[in-house]
């Protein structure tokens, strides 16, 4: 179901777990009425792919992902061959071409009468789609995530550049297949690598950054209705000033989720240096971090 308004988009974005600001909720409004793709933008760990999820349930529309990779190329992403299944139907039909070709005077007219039946064996009964593809057949109106697109090489976002433009795959054995419904695509990016312009400008962009005290707080309630008050503006009080050390790694909200979580769990109703030392490597993930942490918080917590 389509948003109203940027009223409604809120609303029932929040309904489906995802806190965003108004900026966020305008740039997904109006993707979903200019039907302009997402480019979104962030550090890791700031909720760029929960949008396109929290969107796709907001939205009712099934989520179809392709997760970006070095050397991705057209095959993974928009559709393969059954092989198997084709020969399959090659040897069960095998006594059918055989009586097609019996009385063919050369090894050349053979070759064409088999020819004239190729179709058979190259139909969409034997397609394998990929997300995009997938997406493009879709008989409903779907969410197309293309994740970390960053990591992708230029001539697979060449290639994306093209099928963004019209929505259309060409399947040389068969013809073109163009859009049912057209999608609502976002491409996320943690900046690996910087992306083309003529990706940027087919796009409604967003930049994504770590919360604000009171955005990861209202996270935090919500998504641990447990947790005691002090407990969770201590904690968050906490990850803010964390964010602000060099760390190898910065903490990403889902890991101050999983945190708060662990907490609650333990019993804990109050952030003591100990119970810090005994939790830190939920959020932290290099013991560099943690330790350089740990100093740090001795001396926030006198």
């Amino acid at each position: 179901m389509a948003f109203e308004s940027i009223a409604d988009a809120a609303r029932r974005l929040s309904e489906a777990g995802y806190f965003a600001s108004p900026s966020v909720v305008t740039s997904v409004f109006l993707a979903t009425r200019l039907e302009k793709p997402v480019l979104v933008e962030g550090p890791a760990g700031v909720g760029k792919t929960e949008l396109a999820l929290a969107t796709a349930r907001a939205t009712g529309r099934t989520l179809v992902r392709l997760q970006c990779y070095e050397g991705l190329d057209e095959s993974r992403a928009l559709y393969e061959w059954e092989y198997a299944k084709q020969l399959l139907y090659t040897q069960v039909l095998r006594d059918r071409i055989g009586e097609a070709i019996r009385d063919a005077a050369t090894l050349a007219e053979a070759v064409e009468r088999i020819g004239e039946s190729e179709s058979a064996f190259f139909s969409e009964r034997f397609l394998l789609p990929r997300p995009i593809m997938r997406a493009i057949l879709a008989e409903e109106p779907v969410v197309l995530l293309v994740d970390e697109i960053d990591k992708a090489d230029p001539e697979f976002e060449a290639f994306l550049l093209e099928v963004l433009a019209d929505f259309a795959v060409t399947v040389p054995e068969i013809g073109t297949f163009r859009a049912r419904q057209r999608p609502l695509v976002f491409l996320t990016s943690n900046a690996v690598r910087e992306l083309s312009d003529a990706l940027r400008r087919r796009c409604l962009y967003l930049y994504l950054d770590y919360p604000s005290p009171a955005q990861e707080l209202e996270i935090v309630r919500a998504r641990v209705p447990g947790i005691g008050e002090g407990l969770a503006r201590r904690l968050v009080e906490a990850v803010q000033k964390l964010r602000q050390l060099d760390l190898k790694k910065v903490p990403s909200i889902a890991e101050t989720v999983d945190w708060a979580r662990a907490l609650v769990l333990l019993g804990a109703s109050e952030l003591d240096v100990d119970t810090v030392s005994e939790t830190l490597t939920l959020l932290l993930k290099h013991e560099g971090d943690a330790r350089r942490a740990m100093e740090r918080y001795s001396e926030w917590a006198r």
